[in-house]
């Protein structure tokens, strides 16, 4: 995914965090705030700002999760892609032309591991972990997929995200607008 380096993708979990992102370094935001009402114009500040976004699709309320709903958000609302849980929603981004991004939890070896056959099945564009303070999984995981991984949740100091990357990682995630 072409992309520069600036490895910290904004994820805006309050409405009140826009402001903040539309003048932030960022050049991706994950948006897991706002509603059905709201998210066009959302979407259109953020595009605005020269930003692309991505619409976490089990967050953003009055939003459907199926086929139907992610072509809306392609079509109607020109979101830039998708986040995701679920393998179905990967498949319909492809559908509509989208990039999706499938998160992943890893809260054992059996979570880590189905995890992974449930992206090499979905083939998501690239894969979201969390929590992502977990290097020696950061390591394990990059060399077992192909997409780019982004790991997210629980960071907090600029050590986390140092040792991320080196571990493998290829962008952050964060609510923290500090880190923007």
């Amino acid at each position: 995914m072409a992309m520069s380096k600036y490895p910290i993708i904004a994820s805006v979990t309050k409405e009140d965090q826009l402001g903040q992102v539309l003048v932030s370094s960022v050049e991706r935001v994950n948006l897991m705030a706002g509603h059905i009402g709201n998210l066009e114009s959302i979407i259109k500040q953020i595009h605005e700002a020269g930003k692309k976004v991505y619409v976490h699709i089990e967050m953003v309320n009055g939003l459907g999760k199926d086929a139907y709903a992610i072509g809306y958000l392609a079509n109607h609302f020109r979101a830039d892609g998708i986040v995701t849980t679920k393998s179905a929603a990967v498949t319909a981004a492809r559908q509509a032309g989208i990039k999706s991004i499938q998160r992943i939890f890893t809260i054992d070896t059996a979570a880590l591991h189905t995890a992974i056959k449930m992206i090499n099945s979905s083939q998501p564009d690239e894969v979201e972990l969390m929590p992502g303070l977990m290097p020696r999984v950061i390591r394990e995981l990059k060399s077992t997929i192909k997409q780019p991984l982004i790991v997210g949740g629980l960071i907090r100091y600029e050590q986390e995200i140092i040792d991320a990357l080196e571990s493998g990682a290829d962008y952050i995630s964060s609510g923290d607008p500090s880190m923007w």
